[in-house]
């Protein structure tokens, strides 16, 4: 049998034992995987020597050691486990509090806040597709605002599905901001085309149109993801891209 399936039979023994109120057995053998674990610095440890201290505590006997080990390990994970360092002070910090050690819990649970992993959103590229250079202009500008710099513009339909078309060959997953009227090729047969050719396409379809034109409708059934219409303000485009980022196939 290997290592691990005699620590996971170990284990499953020392919870019977737990269960049964044979506290003493259970202790010794949480305490032994605790030890083995510790050496591997792994966060099982801590688990273990919290299931130490549980069965202290159902004797009736003072756990407040095994809960300070617990803590103390977690501490000295902390320091070591850049991934992992806030879970570890946050579970040092709950086993503080469990002792009674009511300021050293908060002063390790405000340490955990300095190691909160900060998560970086990645905007995608956005494609303007409008004849209208002052719109171009403006949805630009408010792209901007909301942190967005891969921006490229097409002024007609067929340019529109060449650049996205090349986008998309380069593995590339923009949102496209389409207006309805344009020349060559209208709004909702370049959403067709487009969709044709990647089904999970992000498309926000700008217009003067009510939502409930009967072109707009058939445009938004063949799978746009939002719409926007003119006149529009950077809260509502920033809501249409938040729509389509909930939307969206990861």
């Amino acid at each position: 049998m290997i290592p691990l399936e005699k620590d996971l039979e170990k284990f499953d023994l020392a919870c019977t034992y737990l269960r049964n109120d044979q506290h003493i057995s259970a202790y010794n053998m949480f305490i032994s995987l605790a030890q083995k674990e510790m050496k591997n610095e792994t966060f099982k440890a801590g688990l273990y020597l919290l299931l130490a201290s549980e069965c202290k505590a159902r004797q009736g006997k003072d756990n407040k050691e095994e809960l300070d080990m617990a803590a103390n390990y977690y501490l000295k994970v902390a320091k070591k486990d850049n991934l992992g360092s806030s879970y570890a002070y946050q579970c040092a910090a709950r086993c503080f509090l469990k002792s009674g050690k009511v300021d050293k819990a908060m002063k390790v649970s405000e340490e955990a806040k300095k190691h909160i992993p900060v998560i970086v959103e990645e905007k995608r590229p956005i494609v303007i597709v409008d004849d209208s250079p002052a719109i171009t202009l403006r949805l630009k500008s408010y792209l901007e605002q909301l942190g967005y710099d891969d921006i490229k513009a097409a002024s007609d339909g067929n340019s529109a599905i060449k650049l996205v078309t090349k986008l998309i060959n380069d593995s590339q997953n923009p949102v496209i901001l389409l207006d309805m009227q344009m020349p060559n090729t209208t709004g909702d047969e370049v959403a067709k085309k487009l969709l044709e050719k990647k089904p999970d396409l992000s498309i926000i379809l700008i217009t003067a149109d009510e939502k409930s034109n009967p072109r707009v409708r058939k445009t938004i059934g063949f799978g746009s993801t939002a719409f926007i219409q003119k006149p529009f303000t950077m809260n509502e485009l920033k809501n249409a891209l938040d729509t389509t980022e909930q939307n969206r196939i990861r």
